[in-house]
């Protein structure tokens, strides 16, 4: 999806260390995977609804 290797996952991992502490870290991503789990739910209810709108138009 972003290609990115293992050095730049661990060195967004730091600047986010740095930014924001080892206390508030796993809140954050907690609250990102939830909201990327939301996403993808959205973009596959999206998906169906087009693929049922182009089985009824044929």
């Amino acid at each position: 999806m972003f290609n990115l290797g293992t050095g730049e996952l661990v060195l967004i991992f730091l600047i986010l260390l740095l930014l924001f502490g080892g206390k508030r870290l796993p809140g954050i991503a907690r609250g990102f995977a939830n909201s990327l789990r939301e996403f993808r739910g959205a973009l596959d209810d999206t998906k169906e609804e087009i693929k049922k709108s182009e089985k009824s138009e044929n």
